[in-house]
């Protein structure tokens, strides 16, 4: 993509780190996509590709600026560049580059950084399908294909008798799970299976799933057993399919989602989604979403099956779906945002100012230990009412949250992000409710100037089945749908998001026909595959209306999507299949029910061979790494104490500092003795002042008497006072907001974060409302907060100051016995 001025921005938790550069040049001041650790004696300044992002074969060149080094190699070649501070590359692929300098005395730095490749590989291959079969139902309530809650076992949320299917290009079917001796048809009872979400390995000869064995035998009989990972080999014609339990799992929680991550020896790593508490303590089972309280999904995990060490990548109070990696690395999915009050507590509330039994009987924990006591309290901080209330500042709007949308991280964990710092200013633009309703400067609807995207995501749903087009890699394919009684089936839509992407110009485009009553004269659709021959497959069913709860969806099958070229829009073509026939029945509490009919197709993957993608996570800016040079710490120390010890640093170098498109928040921010940002556009509009950073934790606290498992509650973090500048006066959780605008503070590892800015009386200010998991060792860095995507209020670039906040942090790290 050719730009004058790119300005490529990372939120991290909030946080934002931001890239800029000058007619496709690296601005290596300011960009540094280096991965470094070094020894005093010999450090890499920078390292970095001139271009964001190539064609494959197209030339780039690498840049780096070192100190003290004798000796400089470069991998993947050319080897030795000792002398040399700039080569030119030309990869393929996305590819990590690794610069090793060492000293005379032998003391070795390292820098990692990728060189992102886009893709169009013009070849018109097919490959065999692989999918499931379905056994239809009647539910979309916390059921195999509702929005959330879609991991749960009972026979009506997830009827078994499907399995998994191979479809060749000449159109033979083959039953992978009944070759492989699982599975029944008729009565589904103790051999009985369901089946979901294949992943093809990159070598293209195995892929891995999650399967739910066993159903009730007799009459009353409670359903046992939990989503699983397995692995199936023998795909070619001439196998025969065998089928493995992966090793190292908890029979205890559901395992769903599964795909290939990056290998580690001869190993694959899997990562997956699972409803495991975050930190395996199984009195908080099950998590409990903050929208119903119904079970959720917990996090993203990592098995290394070699050792059989598991890794929480991401921690999400309300749940993550259908993770894919995508052709640069990147670790994408859907992520429910539903970061809002109890409104089960709310009801509670009403009820007893109202003199009525309570419906849900909400309380709290004191803490999230196995013997921690009951409160009688029900009280919550953060974020701001469901309903409104009072400030210093003026009346406060209600806040309620419902959206699903797409987030990255690394492999690693680290650098959580929404996919290309797209959030709902660029993807639901219209009408946002402000913080404070006193005040006439605060904007009740986006600025719609400043974005591209015309087409709104609705904010009752959002999207879901994300899956990348292997001919152009960066363009992904989705299904926008409501978050309940739709069984996420809609119409479909395609955006270019490649990480070159300013997000103020990603465009979302409908690919099927879409209606503003969710009426579909052509049908509804789901599980969207662009295939590496260039047609588009995806599940659909020729209901027009939303299903109403009871009656399902009759015809949901596979079927080659054929485009309108007088309208550009996609509608159902010819069936991948003929239809699968099955007569099962099963036992549902003390009602025999039974099926007989064609099954769901859903979910389905190509089986072909694809190159593993990896990513260098980003490093320390040149600002933040020139304070800890200044104040003398070695990066690599302090990332193996913060592993040590559990922790990550996050920093931001401006508080005042914020996007131009976001007027809901209060823009006009001063720290009292110290920095202003004023708006270019309502210079006039009432400052506010900010003096802390408040930090919250998504602990495990509110219960209900009528269900098991707890809900997360933004309770302030614990802050060790011997190594935070939190002040005198400070709120629980806060650390002080610096003179420039800076803060800087030591966070919990693996623990989903929030945070605001308050007043000195710790009266909330700016509230960001999104839940970040930062990994062990992490530092993540923002420049503005919310993120610069271009400009910020006052019409200027990304800060770039040496924040004072960090430099007074290591001064106090410093003194720590080590």
């Amino acid at each position: 993509m050719n730009k004058n001025f790119a300005c490529i921005a990372l939120l991290y938790g909030g946080l934002l780190l931001s890239a800029c550069r000058k007619n496709g040049e690296a601005d290596k001041e300011t960009l540094q996509k280096a991965n470094t650790t070094h020894s005093p004696a010999v450090t890499i300044l920078a390292f970095a590709t001139d271009k964001l992002i190539t064609t494959a074969s197209e030339n780039n060149y690498l840049h780096w600026d070192v100190q003290g080094a004798s000796k400089l190699y470069l991998s993947p070649e050319p080897g030795d560049v000792s002398g040399l501070d700039t080569i030119a590359i030309h990869p393929d692929i996305s590819t990590v580059y690794t610069l090793t300098a060492t000293d005379e005395k032998g003391n070795i730095s390292t820098a990692t950084t990728t060189a992102d490749v886009l893709q169009d590989t013009g070849k018109e291959a097919s490959y065999p399908i692989m999918f499931v079969t379905q056994v239809p139902m009647q539910t979309d309530q916390a059921a195999r294909l509702s929005a959330f809650a879609n991991h749960m076992t009972g026979v009506d949320q997830v009827p078994r008798g499907g399995d998994l299917m191979l479809r060749y290009q000449d159109g033979k079917l083959r039953n992978l799970t009944r070759e492989a001796g699982l599975g029944m048809t008729g009565f589904q009872g103790n051999q009985a299976i369901a089946v979901r979400e294949p992943a093809i390995h990159w070598n293209g000869k195995k892929a891995v799933f999650s399967m739910l064995t066993g159903a009730p035998q007799n009459a009353g009989e409670p359903v046992k057993g939990h989503w699983q990972i397995y692995e199936i080999s023998g795909l070619e014609p001439n196998q025969k399919a065998q089928v493995r339990k992966l090793p190292f799992q908890d029979e205890n929680y559901n395992n769903v989602s599964p795909l290939y991550g990056e290998q580690h020896g001869n190993d694959d790593a899997i990562i997956f989604t699972s409803d495991r508490p975050h930190n395996g303590n199984a009195h908080l089972y099950p998590q409990l979403d903050e929208y119903e309280a119904t079970p959720t999904i917990s996090g993203i995990w990592k098995l290394y099956l070699a050792s059989g060490q598991l890794q929480l990548l991401n921690h999400t109070p309300s749940g993550a779906f259908n993770p894919i990696l995508d052709s640069f690395g990147r670790l994408l999915f859907t992520r429910w945002d539903h970061l809002q009050q109890d409104q089960l507590a709310d009801r509670d509330r009403d009820a007893q100012n109202n003199g009525f039994t309570l419906p849900f009987n909400s309380f709290n924990y004191a803490d999230d230990g196995v013997n921690a006591h009951k409160l009688v309290s029900r009280f919550e901080q953060f974020p701001e009412s469901r309903v409104g209330g009072d400030s210093p500042y003026g009346k406060v709007n209600g806040f309620r949250s419902n959206f699903f949308t797409i987030w990255q991280i690394n492999q690693d964990g680290s650098g959580e992000e929404t996919l290309n710092h797209l959030g709902q200013h660029e993807l639901a633009p219209g009408y946002i409710m402000p913080n404070f309703s006193d005040d006439p400067h605060l904007k009740v609807h986006t600025t719609d100037k400043l974005a591209a995207n015309a087409f709104a995501i609705r904010r009752e749903g959002g999207l879901f089945h994300l899956r990348e087009d292997p001919r152009k890699p960066g363009t992904y394919y989705a299904t926008h749908a409501r978050e309940a009684a739709s069984y996420t089936t809609n119409h479909l839509v395609r955006l270019t998001a490649s990480p070159d992407m300013n997000p103020e110009k990603i465009i979302i485009t409908p690919v099927t026909a879409t209606s503003a009553n969710d009426i579909l004269e052509g049908g509804r659709y789901r599980n969207p595959l662009p295939l590496s021959d260039g047609r588009l497959l995806a599940s659909h069913t020729t209901e027009k209306l939303p299903p109403a709860e009871g009656l399902g969806l009759q015809d949901l099958r596979l079927r080659f999507l054929q485009k309108n070229n007088k309208t550009g829009l996609y509608a159902a073509g010819e069936a991948l299949t003929t239809g699968i026939q099955k007569t099962v029945s099963w036992w549902s509490g003390n009602v025999r029910k039974e099926y007989k009919g064609t099954l769901w197709e859903l979910e389905a993957v190509e089986v072909r061979p694809h190159r593993r993608a990896v990513r260098a996570p980003s490093a320390l800016e040149a600002p933040e790494r020139a304070v800890l040079a200044e104040a003398g710490v070695s990066e690599a120390d302090l990332r193996a104490w913060l592993q040590k010890n559990e922790l990550a640093l996050i920093v931001t170098r401006d508080q005042t500092s914020r996007d131009r498109a976001d007027m809901q928040q209060p823009y006009n921010l001063q720290v009292p003795g110290g920095v202003k940002t004023i708006s270019q556009q309502q210079p006039d509009a009432k400052i506010y002042p900010i003096s802390y950073f408040q930090i919250f934790a998504a602990d495990l606290l509110r219960a209900y008497a009528d269900r098991p498992g707890r809900r997360a509650l933004a309770t302030p973090v614990s802050m060790d006072k011997r190594y935070q500048q939190t002040g005198k006066y400070a709120p629980a959780g806060a650390v002080k907001i610096a003179a420039d605008g800076s803060t800087a503070a030591f966070v919990p590892a693996g623990r989903a974060l929030t945070w605001q800015s308050t007043d000195a009386a710790g009266n909330a200010i700016v509230r960001e409302r999104n839940w970040i998991t930062f990994q062990r060792g992490e530092m993540r860095v923002c420049a503005s907060c919310h993120g610069v995507n271009s400009l910020n209020q006052a019409g200027l670039p990304t800060p770039a100051n040496k924040p004072q906040a960090l430099k007074e942090l290591l001064g106090l790290w410093k003194t720590l016995p080590k």
